[in-house]
């Protein structure tokens, strides 16, 4: 479905935003691209859709060269969860979700069945949600839009930039349990980009952890619990299993696998 070789990306001739990135991802995948901040993983996800073009390497969609192909219609064709979800503000729920089937000159009856379903999908009736404006939605809600709108020209590739990050904790639980459901439902090929390497493990079907622009590793969440590789992939592990220590020492028992009290 996706595949990327030698793909880098410099603003000077120097200094490398990404470099050297080979990747497969298969149809059906989710696969999650995890790293700190400033390691490349969001300006690789751009690259896939060309919102910023690679300086070297190719990028193949279905076997075809992205270069090859008009870059809207490219971008068109590619469902893009932003961070921070980036609504139109003037639309009502129902305008946002239907922007890119307009553009793609679908019918008028076609496009309002299509917003009907996907308001239904994620959790929002078109009924009480289509006519509102994206002012009067919780952060939750909005995203839940964004996932929408991004799945309206029926993608197959849906590409997410931390979607999830600037929501409070249980909301964020709920949305992660909806986008496994979404992602076994309708079968997407998916790349999320995320900082948290407990969303990585509970929601990726393989992690790709990235360092200084490059990729650092690749594997299963156990293959990488098992085996983080290096000192920077261990140090992303590490982290959330020290956390579920210590939250058991809070309530009093041993982690699992520990012995009891």
């Amino acid at each position: 479905m996706l595949r990327l070789r030698g793909v880098s990306r410099t603003y000077d001739g120097a200094r490398y935003a990404v470099r050297d990135v080979d990747l497969d991802v298969a149809g059906g995948e989710l696969l999650a691209l995890l790293g700190t901040s400033g390691c490349g993983k969001t300006t690789t996800l751009k690259m896939i859709n060309r919102l910023v073009e690679p300086s070297a390497g190719t990028i193949e969609v279905d076997g075809r060269d992205t270069a090859a192909v008009d870059p809207v219609a490219l971008r068109r064709s590619i469902g893009y969860v932003f961070q921070g979800v980036g609504l139109f503000p003037h639309m009502t729920i129902a305008e946002n979700v239907a922007a890119v089937p307009r553009l793609l000159g679908w019918a008028r009856a076609e496009i309002d069945q299509r917003v009907q379903e996907l308001l239904a999908l994620v959790g929002l009736p078109a009924g009480e949600y289509a006519r509102r404006m994206p002012a009067e939605l919780s952060g939750g809600q909005r995203q839940r839009v964004g996932v929408a709108r991004a799945l309206a020209a029926r993608p197959r590739i849906l590409l997410m930039d931390e979607p999830f990050g600037a929501l409070d904790p249980i909301t964020r639980d709920t949305m992660q349990e909806e986008l496994r459901g979404l992602h076994r439902t309708l079968g997407l090929t998916i790349v999320l980009v995320t900082h948290d390497m407990t969303e990585a493990l509970l929601l990726g079907d393989r992690v790709a952890v990235m360092a200084e622009g490059r990729i650092e590793r690749i594997g299963t969440p156990a293959e990488l619990l098992r085996d983080p590789g290096s000192d920077a992939v261990r140090r992303f592990v590490h982290a959330p299993l020290r956390q579920a220590e210590r939250l058991a020492a809070l309530a009093g028992r041993a982690p699992a696998g520990g012995a009891g009290p």
